[in-house]
């Protein structure tokens, strides 16, 4: 499908790129996420995936990060029965270096229960949570990639108006990339262009 051709982003005024499929929109200013925030979505599926800069949590250990960004945004949205399904173990960002130091990187999966926007818990979808954690530590950041792929669609939703209540339709049958490849195509050609956007950084 041609809205799911790959095409660079330019994010943060073009500090910083990555790549993710067209069908995704910028919804930052739609949304009025806060400036350390960037948000598409792609409305068709109910899809989102959130580029967020974070103050380095130094009290955060570097094998467990993506467990408790995860966790965090569970507790954040109120999520009930959140799981963690899967995490990865500590590598290098080779192709993201800082003064020669590679940024370090953990990634987890979850599945929680989460309701859109300020509706309640009656209204709650079951979605399917991807988070990467990029820790630049030598500027003092945390990056975290967020990817939320609906499983199952509360008929209270607001999704439900747009997508359809029920099971989600799987990526493949709608001729889509898994939401499971945006994420690692989000988080493989993620890049700096300049880091003086980092507190640190000049």
């Amino acid at each position: 499908m041609p809205g799911d051709n790959c095409v660079d982003r330019q994010l943060f005024g073009g500090a910083i790129s990555s790549s993710f499929p067209l069908r995704f929109q910028d919804v930052s200013d739609i949304r009025q996420v806060p400036d350390h925030q960037e948000v598409f979505d792609d409305p068709a599926r109910d899809e989102c995936l959130i580029i967020e800069l974070l103050d380095l949590k130094h009290d955060v250990e570097d094998s467990g990060s993506a467990v408790w960004f995860l966790q965090d945004l569970a507790t954040e949205q109120n999520a009930e029965g959140s799981t963690v399904i899967g995490q990865s173990g500590i590598f290098e960002a080779d192709g993201l270096r800082f003064r020669n130091m590679p940024a370090i990187m953990t990634t987890a999966v979850g599945v929680m229960a989460i309701s859109k926007g300020r509706q309640g818990r009656e209204a709650q979808n079951i979605v399917k949570v991807y988070v990467a954690n990029l820790r630049l530590k030598e500027v003092g950041t945390d990056v975290l990639i967020t990817a939320y792929e609906p499983m199952l669609i509360n008929p209270l939703s607001e999704s439900a108006r747009d997508v359809g209540a029920g099971l989600a339709v799987p990526a493949v049958q709608s001729g889509c990339i898994p939401m499971s490849e945006v994420f690692k195509l989000a988080v493989s050609n993620f890049k700096v262009h300049d880091w003086n956007l980092f507190a640190g950084g000049a």
